[in-house]
């Protein structure tokens, strides 16, 4: 009973609407100074999106970069010649982006940007790209340079082009709920809705390869996992048991699902070979619940959820020789693990004082480490390149979408316009 009440309490909220805002509450204390200039456009009309201005929301969203404001340029230049590194010095500029978006020639619907990013300590280019793209795609496009950008000033690989799931419910105009699951950009923009019912959906979890998305769906009167390409919306109901269905999890290699069934019981592990839709049970405890596993990077084990201890805690099984081992001892609720892209460490829920938040714990030290000061958090999810982790929450009475860091020294919340919104899923990265 408790397990169906754990799936089914996240939907006991109010309407919600996808679009998504984002406010950043925290950075790092000494964030990077850097410019922006808006890039020019060279051709006829008006784009349908502005790429510089999304460049400096990502790069804005990380929590790392100090913005220029536009209106405190002494110039905008978009061409080499007219950079002067002394304009942007007395400014306090380390840095400096200028772009040109100009038509493809012979081609109405493509337009190519090139852009210059300028280390103005050491008066020198970084980075010069020419980048083209449908003029459907300037959104995507944006996103690709703030990536390239990032990862050149951080060593980070960026991930802004990365997606997201998540779930709303709301009600329509007769007063019954809706259930929907969404795809958005990780900004919260481009939503669109993947699957909606009048019944509950659950645990969204994207392939490794980002085409297609595992999720428990209530639409026959009772819990089933399905997966559904996202390009085509073909949909495949791969259990429907008695009992608890519940918690998909992709393999690395994208060619087995992980998922908890209790056709023989109480809740247990469970893998599918996707080819043959062989299931094997994994690391089964006579008298303990089992639940919420995920795959390590390596594919060779899966970590999750147990209270075979007396309490919830995160437990890890090996794959071939199926020995089970006891990876949280911290505190009397460990829960909901997601392990870093790395393998170094886990995410995780854990009750601290009474109240849930997110933490990371180091496998190599075993110590666990509280990231948020929000309260009944849930459902995080590692962004792609381990840098951070998006999770739900409650402000107001109302569930939203936040994020912080694995440091926790940034932090930002992506609220709903109204209503709740539920079980983020940070996507791998996409081509």
């Amino acid at each position: 009973m408790r397990i169906w009440l754990w799936i089914l309490v996240v939907f006991a909220a109010n309407t919600a609407h996808a679009q998504l805002t984002i406010e950043i509450t925290k950075g790092i204390d000494d964030p990077t100074p850097i410019a922006i200039s808006p890039f020019s456009w060279e051709g006829q009309g008006v784009l349908s999106e502005n790429i510089s201005d999304i460049v400096e929301t990502d790069l804005g969203r990380s929590g790392m970069f100090d913005l220029m404001p536009r209106e405190n340029m002494l110039s905008r230049p978009d061409r080499p010649q007219n950079v002067f590194f002394r304009d942007w010095r007395a400014l306090g500029r380390d840095y400096l982006l200028i772009g040109r978006i100009i038509p493809v020639p012979n081609d109405a619907n493509k337009i190519k940007v090139t852009y210059h990013l300028y280390d103005i300590i050491r008066q020198k280019v970084l980075l010069t790209t020419n980048l083209t793209a449908s003029k459907t795609a300037l959104r995507k496009l944006a996103h690709r340079i703030s990536d390239q950008v990032f990862e050149k000033l951080t060593n980070i690989p960026g991930a802004f082009s990365t997606r997201m799931f998540y779930i709303t419910s709301s009600l329509d105009a007769v007063e019954d709920r809706v259930y929907r699951l969404w795809v958005a950009d990780a900004d919260g923009e481009r939503a669109r809705v993947v699957l909606e019912s009048d019944e509950p959906i659950v645990s969204p979890a994207w392939s490794p390869d980002g085409r297609q998305v595992a999720y428990v769906s209530f639409e026959s009167g009772k819990p089933a996992i399905y997966r559904q390409v996202l390009a085509s919306g073909e949909r495949e109901k791969l259990t429907d048991f008695k009992g608890l269905n519940s918690s998909p999890a992709w393999s690395p290699d994208g060619r087995k699902l992980a998922f908890v069934l209790s056709k023989d019981g109480s809740p247990d592990i469970y893998v599918m070979d996707l080819a043959t839709k062989n299931v094997r049970k994994i690391g089964s405890h006579r008298f303990a619940i089992d639940t919420e596993p995920q795959w390590m990077p390596d594919g060779q084990s899966i970590i999750f959820t147990s209270n075979r201890g007396g309490q919830p805690q995160i437990y890890q099984v090996d794959l071939t020789s199926s020995s089970v081992k006891r990876l949280t001892f911290d505190g009397t609720y460990n829960a909901r693990a997601r392990p870093m892209p790395d393998g170094s460490g886990i995410i995780l829920v854990h009750r601290n004082h009474g109240q849930f938040h997110i933490a990371r714990m180091d496998l190599d030290r075993s110590k666990i480490y509280v990231l948020t000061d929000t309260y009944l958090d849930e459902s995080p999810s590692i962004a792609a390149n381990g840098s951070m982790v998006m999770y739900a929450t409650k402000r107001n009475d109302r569930g939203i979408l936040a994020a912080v860091s694995i440091d926790g020294r940034i932090k930002f919340l992506l609220p709903s316009a109204d209503g709740d919104v539920r079980e983020p899923a940070w996507s791998p990265f996409l081509n």
